[in-house]
């Protein structure tokens, strides 16, 4: 079976800033960070963290109130974020002019619905109640969006959920990818969705000392990859989507094509759960060029998975000198985790859409808040300070996850 084409016709997110894509990605270029000062009184002890929230997602005005309802957060900013997306790619919600029934659905989540299940605890524990809602389950299952997405668009091909920590919307994708392109499916709509301002998890995550620290005044430089100062990164909540569709099917209905994604790789360290390998996240980078069919002279950016971990980020820096040699001195790279943050299982999707972004526009935006690059992290093309508008024909976007798992995405620009 001959492959096909695959073009990105639609995106779609939830911005931390509370606008719409141009003004996300244009906020990014600016080096604008959207992290703030969370604090809540929660028992025993009130939580305070650097935090990026979407304080103006309107829940109810996108979804409508009785559909809202049945969803937990994540599921929330998954389905309003698959909307956009659909409604970039020019399609439509009602009823469709051709046959949906092997269209699909494929969703990343790190969580799912756990702030379902912490507000069954405090109703058990806290409010001394015998019953929890009667939706929990529903709410609480880690399929829920991509289930609400393929019932709410009429998509009667696959509908799957991916949890693979940090890559899980960049496996999804991938996945999803591989399904257009052998031909399974003409459309897939997909990315992730997490929602990690739950109690317990924050507290996890901090007990795990990897998170950045901050207060009012420094939280929005609180994430600094690849600095020689950076202290930890910082979570996030969110949704990203995008539109992936047989080439030929888009050009048929005369849509516009974003990008074209070429190539998707991954593998595993298969050494520890919570240490990054460079050698494992090498296979990753290089399975996704050969994948589609680049050489390391077409990659003119890269989205780092950069998480300002002490660890995390000399071990990237050193997985791409080992793939890209002598040429990774001229290799952009840049981190913009430290705007948006760290989305946990939406990371992989929304730096999937920056960097598409960053081919459609050709410009790429810097890691904010670089200003001493640790000595480890050394030996590629930072882009501090600045966006820099360079031409940009092909570019990967990186996820590393806890347990070892490893995804890279490859796409290439398209003529506008």
């Amino acid at each position: 079976m001959s492959q096909r084409r695959v073009a990105i016709t639609g995106l779609g997110l939830i911005s931390p800033y509370g606008g719409d894509l141009p003004d996300f990605f244009a906020r990014l270029l600016a080096g604008e960070s959207a992290v703030h000062f969370l604090r809540t009184d929660d028992i025993p002890r009130p939580l305070t963290i650097p935090f990026v929230s979407s304080p103006n997602f309107d829940v109810d005005g996108v979804l409508g109130r009785p559909l809202a309802s049945t969803m937990d957060r994540f599921a929330q900013l998954g389905t309003a974020a698959a909307f956009a997306a659909w409604a970039d790619a020019g399609l439509t919600r009602g009823q469709p002019a051709e046959n949906r029934e092997n269209w699909g659905v494929a969703w990343g989540t790190a969580l799912g619905g756990t702030l379902a299940y912490e507000k069954g605890y405090r109703e058990l524990w806290q409010k001394g109640r015998e019953r929890v809602s009667p939706l929990s389950v529903i709410l609480g299952m880690n399929n829920a969006a991509n289930a609400h997405i393929s019932i709410q668009l009429g998509l009667g091909g696959v509908s799957m959920s991916h949890t693979v920590a940090c890559a899980s919307s960049a496996i999804a994708i991938g996945e999803a990818f591989r399904r257009v392109r052998s031909g399974e499916a003409p459309v897939m709509l997909t990315g992730g969705s997490d929602a990690p301002q739950a109690y317990g998890v924050a507290r996890a995550w901090e007990a795990l000392r990897v998170m950045a620290t901050g207060d009012e005044t420094t939280s929005p430089q609180a994430c600094r990859p690849f600095s020689a100062d950076r202290n930890g990164l910082v979570l996030g909540e969110g949704g990203a989507a995008l539109v992936l569709e047989d080439w030929d099917h888009a050009l048929a209905r005369g849509a516009t094509i974003l990008a074209e994604m070429v190539g998707y790789g991954t593998s595993c360290d298969h050494s520890h759960l919570v240490r990054p390998e460079a050698t494992g996240q090498e296979r990753a980078l290089n399975a996704a060029l050969a994948d589609g069919g680049l050489c390391i002279a077409d990659v003119d950016y890269v989205n780092a998975h950069g998480t300002a971990t002490a660890e995390g980020d000399p071990v990237e820096v050193a997985a791409l000198k080992l793939v890209f040699g002598e040429q990774a001195g001229r290799l952009a790279v840049s981190a913009t985790k430290s705007m948006h943050g760290h989305l946990l299982g939406a990371a992989g999707a929304i730096e999937a859409i920056v960097t598409v972004m960053a081919l459609r526009e050709q410009s790429i935006p810097p890691t904010a808040h670089l200003q001493e690059i640790e000595p480890a992290c050394l030996g590629v093309d930072h882009v501090t300070s600045a966006r820099r508008d360079v031409p940009v024909r092909a570019a990967l976007s990186n996820s590393f996850a806890f347990g070892g798992s490893n995804a890279v995405l490859a796409f290439r620009a398209v003529a506008r």
